[in-house]
């Protein structure tokens, strides 16, 4: 037995792909960042949407929300369903999935069909990305794993920064429908590379083989728990602000679904580890340092990445008056200094401590934040669009020692499991971004602007003389009298009071964008401590069958 188990692991750890390595690792990013891409695409083109199909904006939203919560449920499934088929042929069967769903959504004829369309096309992306990060990580040795994951890195981090600019260029200029379309050609090219180059490292092999041994065992009580806990969970972060959170009593049901589903879903998964089982999750790596504390900055990684995407663009359209295209443009040139930044820090992670760059990365998030805490109504395109890609800067030197650290001490036969983890780590912490800046943008913007408006009353000497001199701008002269308005059509007072409560209501909504954004800059900055909690991680180095 011990001689078995000796040959296997030399087995392992001589195992090479017969294809070059960075051949792989193109074809595989290929469909990730399709994939990614195909996750921020659509949002500018809802309008479009709702109108071609008959249907409300509000309803159109559930075309981004169906694709979310189906890639959640599949994220963490993964690892799980790769050990009974195999990860190539999960891979290249996610890879169908996605190109003839995308299809589909294309030819959609009603609103519930190209939902239903999207619910596929997310349970299809929601395998990809996974699936490649285990790939790149049996395929390259450890010395050379953050250059593969630098590739990788491009595709998650860029894809979401050029998604609204490409959506929005194809709607305006094509149709709506495209959006979907684009993906098929690139589906077919990269099914076709990956039939060729991508194959299945000896302990996959072994694990499909025990499986085929032991027939098929699909733990569906515990895929019922994870479907609905993190379906329920990625609905609510989604739904939650428009709904009013927990005024809303279908958002309180899904909250006591989501919390009852995962308890349970934990408790069963000790379990099935106490019986011998496989779980669905592996919940044993969390007792790892190297690997839990990676998992939560993966999730605020997520969380600020996929947070200041949306309210960078959003804050220039509502305030400055940006158009949809200027707003893809303001944050683009962020996306090209991350990828000139990443092959750097992918030759870095093999020469020094990833910890030092983790905290190099989290606090130039913070400075950049604090800089952005500077943006007022006059801020020029410039101005931001600098501040972002000092921003970028550090996003750069996250996501690569992030996830090189997560594999340190890790047997090969577990790799799918850390990549299925951290990828849904990152998922749920851009949904928790993006629904965070959503319901404070809102909060705090009323917030604010009820303590503004206490001192816009008639009693006040200066509000009184700004309406003076609106009123000489709006109709060329006049006074307002000492004792209120009088004197005064109700035309020109009411033009006056409305334009001082537009910019009170711009103003009241930059405070509020500033607030968001201080909270993101104290975020980061809590994250440099628990990095160092890590302990001293040496620079990977060789060939080894753990990670």
């Amino acid at each position: 037995m011990d001689n078995e188990l000796a040959a296997q692991a030399a087995a392992d750890r001589d195992w090479k792909p017969r294809a070059n390595q960075w051949a792989v690792a193109i074809t595989v990013t290929l469909a990730t960042f399709m994939e990614v891409l195909d996750s921020s695409i659509a949002n500018v083109a809802l309008p479009h949407i709702a109108g071609s199909l008959g249907a409300s904006e509000n309803e159109a939203t559930w075309v981004l929300t169906s694709y979310l919560v189906s890639n959640a449920i599949i994220l963490p499934a993964s690892a799980y369903l790769t050990t009974f088929i195999g990860r190539k042929k999960f891979y290249m069967i996610c890879v169908v999935l996605f190109g003839i769903s995308s299809m589909l959504c294309g030819l959609a004829p009603s609103l519930p069909i190209l939902v239903f369309c999207r619910v596929l096309q997310g349970a299809g992306g929601g395998g990809l990305a996974p699936s490649e990060q285990s790939i790149l990580a049996d395929t390259f040795s450890p010395k050379d794993r953050g250059k593969a994951f630098a590739l990788y890195g491009l595709a998650v981090v860029c894809a979401p920064a050029i998604g609204p600019t490409l959506g929005g260029w194809i709607t305006d200029n094509y149709n709506w429908r495209w959006i979907f379309f684009i993906n098929v050609p690139i589906a077919l090219i990269s099914l076709y590379l990956t039939n060729r180059l991508v194959e299945d490292p000896p302990h996959i092999k072994r694990e499909v083989a025990k499986s085929a041994r032991e027939g098929l065992k699909l733990d569906l009580f515990g895929f019922g728990l994870l479907a609905t806990g993190f379906g329920s969970l990625e609905f609510i972060l989604d739904k939650g602000q428009e709904d009013d959170w927990f005024g809303s009593r279908v958002i309180t049901f899904f909250v006591v679904l989501c919390v009852v589903s995962l308890a349970t879903l934990i408790l069963w998964e000790l379990h099935e580890l106490k019986i011998k089982k496989r779980p669905i999750l592996n919940l044993t790596l969390f007792k790892r340092k190297t690997f839990a504390i990676p998992f939560v900055l993966m999730f605020v990684l997520g969380f600020t990445l996929y947070g200041t995407t949306v309210l960078i663009p959003q804050m220039v359209q509502q305030l400055l008056g940006y158009t949809a295209e200027l707003a893809g443009l303001v944050i683009s040139p962020g996306a090209l200094c991350i990828m000139l930044m990443m092959p750097v820090v992918g030759i870095l992670v093999g020469k020094t401590d990833p910890r030092y760059l983790i905290c190099y990365g989290f606090t130039m998030l913070s400075v950049s934040m604090l800089a952005m805490h500077t943006f007022s109504l006059q801020s020029s395109f410039r101005y931001i669009m600098w501040i972002r890609v000092l921003q970028a800067s550090g996003l750069a030197f996250l996501f690569i020692p992030i996830n090189t650290i997560t594999y340190i001490g890790i047997p090969r036969e577990q790799s799918n499991d850390v990549s299925g983890l951290t990828n849904l780590a990152r998922n749920i912490g851009g949904s928790t971004g993006t629904a965070f800046v959503a319901t404070m943008l809102t909060r705090r913007q009323q917030a604010h602007e009820a303590v503004m408006i206490r001192g816009l009353t008639p009693g006040n000497e200066a509000f009184r003389n700004q309406v003076n001199r609106l009123k000489g701008l709006f109709h060329g002269g006049g006074n307002v009298a000492a004792n209120g308005f009088g004197g005064q059509t109700k035309g020109s007072l009411h033009t006056a009071q409305a334009f001082i409560y537009s910019q009170l209501h711009r103003q009241s909504a930059m405070l509020a964008y500033m607030d968001i954004i201080a909270v993101f800059a104290v975020f980061c900055a809590c994250m440099i401590p628990l990095v160092l909690a890590m302990g001293r991680i040496r620079p990977p180095s060789g060939d080894s069958p753990m990670h």
